[in-house]
């Protein structure tokens, strides 16, 4: 069964909402400082957000993440 989502005060909301952003990646931080996981973050910051905010917020996220390897043999192995 799922675990449900914390019930926040809005004071609560904007320091989740300035954690996620102010960390790279955010969700280690947010989990630990909250108790909020990944999905739960993301449906949180997609309800308080506007869409322009939340699409900035998803590709720091993304970018945040390291490069996959690609292999040094020119035609695979």
């Amino acid at each position: 069964m799922a675990k449900t989502p914390p019930r926040l005060s809005p004071d609560e909301i904007q320091r989740v909402i300035a954690t996620a952003w102010e960390d790279k990646p955010p969700y280690n931080k947010v989990l630990l400082e909250h108790g909020i996981g990944h999905g739960a973050l993301v449906a949180l910051l997609k309800r308080e957000l506007t869409p322009a905010a939340f699409k900035l917020w998803s590709a720091r996220g993304k970018a945040a993440k390291p490069d996959t390897r690609k292999s040094t043999f020119p035609y695979g192995r």
